[in-house]
């Protein structure tokens, strides 16, 4: 039945049973399916048997971790983490029967099959954290998008794709990403079909403006409202394939790709050291603003947030805005400055809650901003901003949080960030060290192994990292390893209240760049 005026109701007789027990079940595929998938999930069960399994199952997923903290803390991190479990969830049937991207009747006979990739967001962080936590999921999701690639008619992995169907929000092939992450990370092996998948999304050319980017190494201004933001998002999302290919033994196909992941470059005004809209005669927009959320070239986001958007390439980005002195600066001004209203107070996606001089922490283009400081000579600052962060934009509150989780993302951050770590990069195998936000957490890692962190006497006044032992070995670098991630093992942090200012200063302490800078 179908109709806007149609009503449906029910009666019942309550008069010797006050209460009333109702099962519901769905299906994307039939009627039928739906009933299978009632008797197997639900039938036979009193309510009261439903809640309990589903406590069960909550508690397995939350028992991963065990803090030191205060109740507050507890509540946002235990809050944090079941956020980051709720998506992407399962689409299909207990007979493994799903209706595709297609619309057609699939059978997921060698994985689960997942929806509800709100990509843009979650590529940052969701996904990685689910590598770490939930890789065997993970993998799935994997499956999953290469799947809804091969139903595509336009061969595309998905863009924001939810029950069989593609809503195609916002930029950028972010799914690519996703692929490579879990590849560098050893959870998901097919190499060769993923490769396919992502190559073939990259060459879609009537989907937003790839024919000019590959033309052009960038999107003129006059062809897209975004075209600054998407070169920059094209630009990752190529170095992420050419990763997948090097590690596929593709040296042709990693060639192109390396090439591609430069295109950043193109949309950089050297004579500001912003990225800026560009037009097809390759001229720079004269009358440019980068506190301007509208109008400028850019996504949910101005240029002083999405200059930094180069994961892939910070020292290429640090030459381009003038090198590290400027760098510097430039994000110190970020998090410093005064942010007028007139430059976000009509756009929906960023609120003055979100934040934090200039920085938006409440929506996703900026979130791995504050890590950038471990390139520079000053990595301690990182150790400064990410409390700063956590305090201001993590509270337990109805009014809490500082931005729309969007699936995830969000308290992904959060996670990864309390721990004193995070993916800058999804694609390398690297998380960027931080400093940890409580004085004790364990992880229970799927392989077995156990992690400790421990930062005795860390506060919101002893923040900054004096040193760091792994196992009581001295560690200086600035990064971590997925692989030694692990192992697990007992890491601990020596805390003080001011930074100790000779660690991770080596090159060899610095996190990955695809290029030593600008020469």
């Amino acid at each position: 039945i179908a109709g806007r005026s149609v009503v449906s109701y029910f009666n019942f007789d309550t008069s010797n049973n006050k209460e009333l027990v109702v099962k519901v079940a769905l299906s994307g595929v039939s009627t039928e399916g739906a009933l299978k998938n009632l008797c197997a999930e639900a039938g036979g069960k009193s309510f009261e048997q439903v809640v309990d399994e589903a406590a069960e199952a909550w508690n397995t997923k939350l028992d991963l971790f065990e803090i030191e903290g205060t109740e507050d803390q507890k509540a946002m991190f235990y809050t944090s983490l079941y956020h980051t479990m709720i998506n992407p969830s399962v689409y299909m049937d207990v007979d493994k029967a799903y209706r595709g991207l297609d619309h057609n009747i699939h059978q997921a006979e060698d994985f689960t099959n997942y929806t509800i990739f709100s990509l843009w967001d979650t590529y940052r962080a969701e996904h990685p954290f689910l590598n770490v936590v939930t890789p065997m999921q993970n993998a799935d999701m994997v499956k999953s998008m290469i799947r809804h690639q091969q139903q595509s008619v336009h061969k595309m992995l998905p863009v924001w794709s939810l029950m069989g169907n593609e809503n195609w929000c916002m930029s950028g092939y972010h799914a690519v990403p996703v692929l490579a992450d879990a590849i560098a990370k050893g959870v998901f092996t097919e190499k060769e079909e993923a490769l396919q998948a992502m190559v073939e999304t990259s060459n879609v050319d009537y989907y937003d403006h790839l024919d000019d980017y590959k033309q052009l190494g960038y999107i003129p201004f006059e062809k897209s409202s975004t075209a600054v933001s998407s070169t920059l998002e094209f630009a990752y999302d190529d170095w992420t394939i050419y990763q997948t290919a090097l590690r596929a033994g593709n040296e042709e196909i990693a060639k192109q790709y390396y090439a591609r992941a430069l295109n950043y470059r193109n949309v950089f005004d050297k004579k500001n050291g912003f990225a800026c809209p560009r037009y097809t005669d390759g001229s720079f927009k004269k009358d440019f603003d980068p506190l301007q959320t509208h109008g400028e070239g850019f996504i949910e986001g101005n240029s002083w947030n999405f200059s930094f958007h180069v994961p892939h390439d910070v020292y290429g980005i640090m030459d381009l805005m003038g090198g590290e002195k400027v760098f510097l600066t430039r994000l110190d001004e970020l998090f410093e400055m005064h942010l007028p209203k007139k430059y976000y107070e009509k756009n929906e996606d960023i609120t003055e809650e979100g934040l934090i001089g200039g920085y938006v922490h409440g929506n996703e283009p900026s979130h791995h901003i504050p890590y950038l400081y471990a390139w520079t000579s000053q990595p301690w600052k990182t150790q400064f901003w990410t409390r700063e962060i956590i305090d201001r934009m993590y509270r337990n509150d109805i009014n809490g949080l500082g931005g729309n989780d969007d699936c995830g993302q969000m308290s992904a951050w959060y996670m990864f960030t309390v721990m004193g770590f995070y993916p800058v990069c999804p694609g390398t195998d690297q998380y960027v060290l931080g400093a940890p936000y409580f004085p004790y957490l364990k992880l229970r890692l799927p392989n077995g192994n156990i992690l400790e962190i421990k930062a005795e006497g860390v506060s919101d006044t002893r923040r900054y990292v004096q040193s760091l032992t792994i196992n009581g070995k001295k560690y200086d670098k600035l990064y971590i390893t997925h692989t030694d991630l692990l192992k697990g093992g007992v890491w601990e942090f020596k805390m003080g209240t001011s930074p100790n200012k000779k660690r991770g200063q080596k090159a060899e302490d610095k996190p990955y760049s695809l290029t030593n800078g600008i020469k």
